[in-house]
């Protein structure tokens, strides 16, 4: 398969929207060959700033990476002509950094095992929220940080959106379908945690934690008051992403279809 030997070597291609941008996006290859669901993952991913790409089998995924030369790949693990798991193993022939994050609709200890042992940054089981695989995405990124090409993950992971809402943190800036939100420095930085865990139910003492950094029981007061001050400023249109789970606690994303 051709392609770099090195991500930080590789120059954006003429006409692209990577050369267009201050901000390098890190490419990424979606592999899965449910078609739907491959679609929603990349129009997730390209709302989210990256530049993403799909195929539907282990062949069509080798040709897409000799041309993307992606810096992180989302994996099913079933494919229609191998296992997701040979397919890592070939791409990373060409791509020795290349990250992974593996999708699948098995749940056992095994797959598990076998994903991580080959190298998996992360391993996810259908079903599952889009907004949870990008926020995965955005971790895996960060948590690479000190490989090669870091500047340009860093760069990316620090740009985080659901659907239409996007937080820019080096500008700090938000915005809602293209309309910017004014916040105050505590509700930016709740929906930046917010974001961060996409997907994922916080309680309101868990956001205490992280939000406030308190070391010991707040006022959950606290978090509903500036939840609900959140609330009327990010949801502004269609659909609604903050959601109360009652006696647990809040989570942002996208309602199921």
């Amino acid at each position: 398969m051709a392609g770099p030997t090195g991500r930080s070597a590789r120059q954006p291609r003429p006409g692209s929207t990577a050369e267009l941008s201050s901000v390098w996006r890190a490419r990424v290859l979606v592999v899965d060959d449910e078609p739907a669901l491959a679609e929603l993952l990349l129009r997730t991913l390209r709302v989210a700033g990256f530049d993403a790409r799909s195929a539907g089998s282990r062949s069509e995924a080798l040709a897409v990476a000799g041309e993307l030369a992606p810096e992180l790949a989302i994996v099913d693990v079933m494919l229609p002509d191998g296992s997701g798991f040979d397919l890592v193993h070939d791409l990373r022939r060409g791509l020795p950094e290349l990250a992974v994050v593996f999708l699948t609709a098995k749940d056992s200890l095994e797959d598990r095992l076998t994903g991580l042992n080959l190298g998996g940054d992360d391993y996810i089981t259908k079903p599952f929220s889009v907004a949870e695989v990008v926020a995965r995405v955005n971790a895996v990124l960060r948590r690479l940080g000190g490989r090669p090409g870091a500047a340009n993950r860093l760069a990316v992971a620090n740009r985080l959106a659901v659907a239409d809402l996007e937080l820019d943190e080096d500008a700090h800036t938000v915005t809602r379908a293209g309309t910017p939100v004014e916040l105050s420095p505590t509700e930016f930085r709740l929906l930046r945690h917010l974001l961060e865990n996409a997907g994922r139910v916080l309680s309101k003492q868990q956001i205490l934690a992280q939000v406030w950094q308190y070391d010991f029981p707040g006022d959950p007061g606290v978090v509903e008051k500036f939840v609900s001050q959140l609330r009327r400023k990010i949801d502004i249109s269609d659909p609604p992403l903050l959601h109360t789970v009652r006696g647990f606690g809040y989570v942002l994303r996208e309602p199921p279809e």
